[in-house]
């Protein structure tokens, strides 16, 4: 039961703070020592470090941005989710300007829950392969 409502803490995460920007979710489901272990170098490992990726970097490259989640596996306080972050590329990205095409970035991530907040992040995605694949287009 508790495995189910840990996937469902991340499937509102995935909805609520990525997909749509919401702010309220997104203070809702961080814990206060939230650490993203596998933050860019020079980024923010906190909870501030992933606002900014996804309203700073992310949404202004599309607006449109929606996440589909195609598998999901729990156990214990872990979550581990596949993904795609997908939208239309209408702002610049990383340094690339718009080019007006649907964009897909694959994500698998791991989240430790605590206190049914987000409480540590690893995970992996190709926006760079995407990103080197704009700047040729």
């Amino acid at each position: 039961m508790q495995t189910n409502n840990n996937k469902a803490i991340v499937q509102r995460f995935n909805k609520e703070v990525i997909a749509e920007g919401n702010l309220q979710s997104f203070l809702e489901l961080m814990h206060p020592a939230f650490i993203n272990h596998t933050a860019a170098p020079g980024m923010d490992k906190g909870a501030q470090g992933v606002l900014n990726t996804f309203n700073n970097i992310l949404r202004p490259a599309m607006p449109d941005m929606q996440v589909i989640i195609y598998d999901q596996v729990a156990e214990g306080d872990l979550v581990t989710t596949r993904k795609a972050i997908t939208g239309t590329h209408t702002g610049p990205l990383l340094g690339v300007p718009a080019t007006g095409k649907t964009i897909t970035i694959q994500v698998i991530d791991i989240v430790r829950l605590r206190e049914q907040q987000y409480y540590e992040h690893w995970g992996i995605n190709t926006l760079s392969a995407v990103v080197a694949q704009l700047a040729q287009a």
